[in-house]
């Protein structure tokens, strides 16, 4: 009997999800194929782009490296909003840099930014490019992670239009050579035009020589003058520093002996460089294309690289030996990044053999040289360096970038939110988050600062904002901004060369204290102790009594700087309770001081109808009191009020009458006395604005019980000061109705209208 045979039916739906699954493909096929292929330019249109571009066309390494972390870091500004400053005290901001993309972000501070940055335009200048670069820090600062994302993001821009960077490449047209046998298989390319067969050996530069120096050296610049047409770029073309390579340098012994054997066998210069191409260097790390890491555990090789098939093809192609295919591994890092991961190990004996490579760029494989002008980098702990720096000839060559500890609160902030995620903001008064962070960071910072000793004389000016080593006033200038609460005279004395000496002193910081590893520990032991309450947000409370419990923990922080922490906090959330519960009638105000203005014209004992208001004013010793009260405090003595109307009385008759009113024709509120009085009432009545809330128990049991039932029988006054204090709290600083209700108790439980 015969087998039926079975139709298998295809549901619509599975292929309209094939379809779009190759949809899907193709857009990927096509999405890469724009950005990996690797097309050939013959020479002649790589001339072309050249006179077009030269900047981008005309780069080395360490103008490459510029360009790229300028594609990716916007030009940043300094602390008064300038985008130059001339002792680098910029802020760059690093996140597609460091962060965006990245497995693993790197949250580089203003500090180490600013250095970094610096180190670059040092680059693009053409200075100190004969150096090893170590970023130099302790465990845990993060410098591993830095030096990955740094070179993943060098191949992510080696891969756009803007990272293009072009090497030499030979193609030999073998018909050219006697038509010669060839062995298919070996290293050959075939492009069919028109039926006719032309068949090529590619020759790669090994060394990832530019192709402009294929030019001879005695012809180049004349040849460059007459190919580039704008005259300025020339000028820094033949003139500056940093495009010296372009006329000095020279190309590989590989590249060379192509060249001098085809001019011999061609006799045409130009049939020459018509077999000459360009292509962009690929940089893969993954096998050491361009960039090439090394860990202390990885074998160190010295043995010359050679490719018997490819040098047994040239010999019979060329009928010559005169083109010795080998080279050394550092060839592949050539115009390319040479990585050493920690100084230990084996990766001393590479810092060691590099030496003479950094000195004079020249080393020898077998009997030949080979030129290298690579990015040699590597990054060592502190207690590394005893491998090299007693060795006088690597002091010169050895380029340290101090790589530390974040000195920086919000930059520490920043790297908690990223472990832990954005939401755990919520769970925090406004600023305690901030104040953990300072808390870790004052433990990574010296003690004294001659920098700010020099600056500000007067340091108990600012004894509620600071503690006693003024690291809370260190942290804030590292983080480039200048408090407000610093005085006029203090702000202009903050001159360049205070900063200089500061950005010094920053050189010594973040080499001691709590790690990158450790802070992100202890915030995880804080947050899981303290979030677990959904009612209650994280307080200040809380945070003291963490370090405060924890013994070992609180000996790494400097002593008295969480007491001046708290005490700092306890006053900026009094002055936000104040600006938040602080209502009056600005109408009202302007009438009081219109009233005073006339009544100082007067004895005590006189009743009088304002001129400027109308208001029938009983002029006595006890209205003045009342209001220069506002104005000058409550313990202001009666000697001290009536000096105060004397001078106020002077001012007003000399100068705002006889001046203002009569020659400049203003109106009494325009004036200047007003406008001083103004600022003294509000500001004083800001002052005072909380005393009769904060003693008064009804007041505090409304907060407590607002969001009951019980809220509803409190007195409608009350009820509508905490709401609108509540809303200003939120609206004008970031409160959750919670965060506010918890604030007013906390400033009211602890009394700090009577502390400050």
């Amino acid at each position: 009997m015969a087998k039926k045979k079975i139709r298998k039916t295809v549901d619509l739906s599975e292929l309209e999800s094939r379809g779009k699954k190759l949809e899907a493909l193709i857009t990927l096929s096509n999405s890469m194929r724009d950005t990996e292929k690797r097309e050939y330019v013959h020479f002649n249109d790589f001339l072309h782009m050249a006179s077009e571009e030269p900047n981008l066309i005309f780069r080395d390494i360490f103008q490459y490296f510029h360009d790229m972390l300028h594609y990716y870091v916007p030009d940043g500004t300094d602390e008064y909003g300038n985008t130059e400053n001339t002792i680098g005290f910029v802020n760059y901001d690093f996140s597609k840099l460091f962060i965006d993309g990245c497995d693993d972000p790197f949250f580089a501070d203003r500090l180490f930014g600013n250095r970094l940055m610096n180190l670059v335009e040092g680059f693009k200048k053409g200075i100190q490019n004969n150096h090893i670069y170590l970023f130099e820090g302790p465990p845990g600062s993060g410098k591993s992670t830095f030096l990955n994302n740094l070179l993943q993001k060098l191949e992510v821009y080696n891969r756009t239009k803007e990272g293009i960077f072009y090497k030499t490449i030979w193609r030999l047209e073998i018909k050219k050579f006697n038509e010669l046998q060839f062995n298919e298989k070996l290293n050959l390319h075939i492009d069919k035009n028109e039926n006719d067969a032309k068949k090529f050996i590619d020759i790669a530069c090994p060394s990832n020589d530019h192709p402009i120096l294929q030019i001879p050296k005695e012809y180049r610049k004349d040849f460059l003058e007459e190919l580039i047409p704008d005259k300025a770029f020339r000028k820094k073309l033949f003139t500056s520093k940093e495009y010296r390579w372009v006329l000095k340098d020279k190309p590989c012994s590989i590249c060379s002996s192509i060249y001098n054997i085809l001019l011999e066998k061609l006799g045409e210069p130009l049939e020459v460089f018509n077999m000459l191409h360009a292509r962009n260097i690929n940089y893969e790390r993954q096998f050491g294309r361009g960039i090439s890491v090394f860990n202390p555990g990885d074998e160190h090789f010295v043995t010359p690289i050679k490719e018997p098939t490819l040098q047994n093809l040239l010999n019979n192609l060329l009928k010559s030996d005169e083109v010795r295919y080998v080279y050394s591994n550092l060839a592949n890092t050539n115009n390319g990044v040479f990585a050493l991961m920690d100084i230990k190990e084996n990766n001393i004996k590479r810092l060691v053999s590099l030496h003479g490579i950094i000195s004079d760029g020249v080393h020898k494989v077998e009997m030949v040289e080979e030129r290298i002008k690579s990015m040699f980098v590597g990054l060592v702990n502190p207690e590394d360096k005893v491998h090299y720096e007693k060795v006088k000839s690597f002091q010169d060559r050895i380029f340290h970038i101090n790589i530390p500890y974040v000195l920086d609160y919000e930059t520490e902030v920043s790297i908690y939110l990223n472990k832990f995620g954005d939401s755990i903001k919520k769970k925090f008064l406004p600023r305690v988050l901030e104040n953990f962070g300072k808390i870790i960071v004052s433990s990574r910072m010296e003690p004294d600062s001659p920098a700010i000793n020099n600056w500000i004389k007067d340091i108990d000016t600012y004894r509620k904002y600071l503690d006693e080593n003024r690291l809370l006033l260190k942290m804030e200038l590292y983080k480039g901004i200048i408090p407000e609460w610093l005085s006029e005279e203090d702000v202009k004395g903050f001159s360049k060369e205070v900063r200089k000496d500061l950005i010094e002193e920053s050189e010594k910081e973040g080499k001691k204290g709590v790690s990158g590893r450790q802070s992100i520990s202890i915030f995880n032991m804080f947050f899981t102790k303290y979030a677990d309450d959904d009612d209650k947000l994280i307080t200040m409370d809380m945070l003291k009594s963490f370090f405060e419990e924890n013994e070992k923990l609180n000996e790494l922080v400097p002593d008295q700087f969480i007491d001046s922490l708290v005490d700092m906090y306890d006053y900026n959330v009094l002055q936000e309770l104040k600006e938040s519960i602080y209502y009056y009638s600005e109408k009202q105000i302007k009438r009081d001081i219109l009233n005073y203005l006339f009544a100082i014209n007067f004895e005590p004992g006189a009743t009088e109808n304002s001129a400027y208001t109308g208001d029938k004013i009983e002029i006595t010793e006890e209205y003045f009191k009342n209001f220069e009260a506002l104005l000058l405090g409550t313990l202001s003595t009666s000697e001290e009020r009536k000096e105060f109307r004397k001078e106020t009385h002077n001012e007003y008759i000399t100068y705002t009458v006889s001046y203002e009113i009569k020659l400049l024709k203003k109106e009494i509120h325009e004036t200047k006395l007003f406008a001083s009085l103004f600022e003294k009432y509000t500001r004083n009545l800001k002052e005072n604005a909380l005393t009769s809330y904060s003693q008064n128990d009804n007041f505090r049991r409304a907060l407590i019980d607002f969001s009951t039932s019980v809220y509803n029988s409190y007195d409608s006054q009350v009820k509508t000061t905490i709401s609108r204090m509540l809303t200003n709290l939120k609206c004008k600083f970031n409160y959750t109705t919670e965060g506010a209700r918890q604030m007013a108790l906390y400033v009211i439980d602890k009394k700090l209208d009577k502390k400050y």
